[in-house]
């Protein structure tokens, strides 16, 4: 791990390691030996435990996520997509940060056994992205407008130990893992006509197991297990086990979802706490003095990459990790993704700038009135679009007058006289003649989140830092 653990002991998490102190009264040599084998087995439990979580947590979510009988809402049986419909409005309580840009079409499968076929039609030169997360949240392959263009194209996604002969016409994608969560995205203006082009989009995306290519093909229904929790956010699932639980849980997805070769020597180190690849966890490794601490202080070493963690960027206000959907080693940071942005896209797909308070750390309120202006020729750079996504305090959408969630060049955006753009942001309307260029805000907390995809990669780009985000300028 490249964080300095004495980083986490200056955050207030030191007190939590008493236990491992020797008394002063009895500092002979054996009892301190012990005490020191004691720590390390404790930082050596928590580097697991941030290694383990983006797998931990993908099986979570996907148990949930596939809980059902049949396709309903965001939530659909192994094998079968799942198609949002429409943007969700200030009602949608299901994740966090929803968008109000793409349309979804979201599938788990599992490809231990048999290959399956993701079929995608004619997008007809629109925007569109299929991220294919492993079970570690690599983004293994993404076919779409960047990758592969908009023609019609077919994949078979195999297994790591699969080999065989597959369809003429169809390319082989090899996921690292039997798990693959398929992160489909279509661009759409929200209007009908738009909303009425991007159903028959979705309509004709397939899936099937690779036995069935060719054939007439039903999904079988799915299974809704009542043990499930579905009601409690799946972080907090994750968060509430405890070390043995957890530690039980991640070795059982290593049989079928294997660490990366290149993991292998950080693999290794945890036979010493009983975690081992391909193995039952062995529970009598772990110290039991110890293991109610480890979930808490692992997971306050993820959080604290908002302040060390050297991917992060901080400008103007703005926030974003500089390394998404392909990790290598740096597992603290895989982690963190995985807590506040589960199935982020490669960077080159997209980047999501977000500002929890303005450029001077003050909180965004809705009794205040704030302006973002792009000088000319500086707005957003991206190829696929961009957007500014309202959310209130807890990331959900804000309801107002107009249903404007988020705001983008769609919305004709008024230019000044000097070529920049400028959009208000605020809780009343600014005027008939600037609201097209307006983002509602509520009357209390809110968080700003800009999304650019496909953003460019030379400059002027916010991959190379050769552009960044405007502060947001609090109005006198």
């Amino acid at each position: 791990m490249d964080v300095s653990r004495r980083f986490v002991v200056g955050a207030g998490l030191g007190g939590a390691l008493s236990a491992f102190s020797p008394p002063a009264s009895r500092a002979d040599d054996g009892l301190l030996s012990r005490a020191m084998d004691g720590l390390e087995d404790f930082w050596l439990a928590t580097d697991a435990y941030v290694f383990g979580y983006p797998l931990v947590t993908m099986e979570m979510t996907r148990r949930v996520m596939t809980n059902v009988v049949a396709p309903a809402g965001t939530r659909g049986p192994m094998g079968q997509f799942v198609k949002a419909r429409q943007y969700p409005d200030a009602t949608f309580r299901d994740v966090t940060a929803p968008n109000a840009d793409t349309l979804y079409t979201t599938a788990w499968i599992d490809v231990g056994k048999e290959p399956w076929v993701l079929s995608l039609p004619d997008m007809k030169d629109r925007y569109f992205l299929f991220p294919l997360l492993d079970g570690w949240t690599n983004v293994f392959q993404v076919p779409g407008t960047r990758t592969t263009g908009t023609g019609a194209q077919a994949y078979a996604i195999t297994g790591p130990g699969w080999s065989g002969t597959l369809p003429a016409g169809v390319t082989e994608y090899k996921s690292p893992t039997a798990l693959v969560w398929i992160l489909g995205r279509i661009y759409c203006t929200g209007t009908p006509e738009d909303y009425a082009a991007v159903h028959a989009l979705q309509d004709q995306c397939k899936l099937v197991p690779l036995g069935s290519w060719g054939k007439e093909y039903a999904p079988p229904a799915g299974t809704a297990d009542p043990s499930i929790d579905m009601k409690t956010a799946v972080r907090d699932q994750v968060n509430g086990m405890d070390a043995i639980q957890y530690f039980t849980l991640l070795a059982d997805l290593m049989k079928s979802n294997p660490p990366a070769a290149e993991d292998a020597a950080e693999a290794s180190r945890y036979a010493r706490i009983g975690l081992v690849p391909g193995k039952t966890f062995d529970a009598g490794k772990l110290g039991a003095d110890f293991a109610k601490r480890i979930p808490q202080i692992a997971f306050d070493r993820i959080m604290l990459q908002f302040k060390v963690g050297k991917s992060v960027r901080n400008i103007k206000g703005w926030m974003f990790d500089t390394v998404t959907g392909v990790y290598g080693t740096d597992y603290l940071n895989r982690a963190f993704v995985t807590a506040i942005g589960l199935g982020a896209n490669r960077m080159q797909d997209a980047v999501y700038p977000t500002s929890p308070k303005d450029a001077n750390g003050n909180d965004y309120s809705g009794a205040n009135r704030y302006v973002v202006r792009f000088p000319k020729g500086q707005l957003p750079p991206a190829r696929g679009f961009w957007s500014l996504t309202m959310y209130d305090a807890n990331y959900f959408f804000v309801a107002n007058p107009i249903d404007r969630y988020s705001i983008s060049a769609r919305q004709n955006l008024k230019v000044n006289d000097d070529g920049s753009v400028d959009l208000y942001i605020q809780n009343q309307s600014p005027g008939t003649d600037k609201e097209s260029n307006w983002l509602p805000a509520p009357t209390g907390k809110f968080v700003l989140m800009m999304r650019l995809y496909w953003p460019t990669e030379t400059a002027p780009s916010i991959i190379d830092g050769t552009w960044t985000p405007p502060a947001v300028e609090k109005v006198a």
